[in-house]
């Protein structure tokens, strides 16, 4: 029998369709239960690389942030600035919070130094009377170039790179 079907197959049997990578018989209908499992790798695994993507994806930010004007910065004596950036990793977006301490040395040398304790990461504050940069958490001290001068941090104050445009001073920040 040289018809629509094979003559090894009663006739109410349908012939599945391989071409084009089809799951249906000439019919129409699903060729057998034993196929859907494939449909699940041919939706799932895009599916889910399209759910994952966009966390695997890191954004390095490298960028210049006006602190202000440098005349406003008074000489010998260090200023706390305060700065916030947004950052989309993947599907969160979120807002950081930043500080530095400008430490205007003359007319136009500028030293800013991070603000984030080198021990474990605990905000500094300036302390006139002691004339040194404190962490609260643990107690450590910094002189006003940022070297260490007592307890457990392991390294000087972090400092920025600065420029100077137009009056405006500047430091330049790097995100991971």
């Amino acid at each position: 029998m040289h018809g629509r079907f094979p003559s090894h197959q009663p006739a109410g049997v349908h012939h599945i369709s391989h071409r084009g990578g089809g799951l249906f018989d000439r019919c129409g209908r699903w060729a057998s239960r034993d196929r859907i499992p494939d449909l699940g790798v041919v939706v799932g695994l895009p599916a889910i690389a399209y759910l994952i993507e966009p966390s695997l994806k890191t954004v390095a930010s490298d960028t210049w942030i006006p602190l202000g004007k440098l005349e406003n910065f008074e000489i010998g004596k260090p200023s706390l600035v305060t700065f916030t950036r947004s950052k989309v990793n993947g599907w969160e977006k979120s807002t950081l919070s930043y500080g530095a301490f400008i430490l205007r040395k003359s007319q136009d040398e500028v030293t800013v130094f991070s603000n984030v304790c080198t021990h474990l990461s605990c905000r500094v504050n300036w302390d006139t009377d002691k004339q040194a940069y404190i962490c609260p958490c643990h107690d450590g001290r910094f002189d006003s170039t940022g070297k260490v001068i007592f307890g457990p941090p392991p390294r000087p104050l972090d400092a920025y790179a600065t420029k100077v445009e137009d009056g405006t001073l500047s430091i330049h920040l790097l995100e991971s």
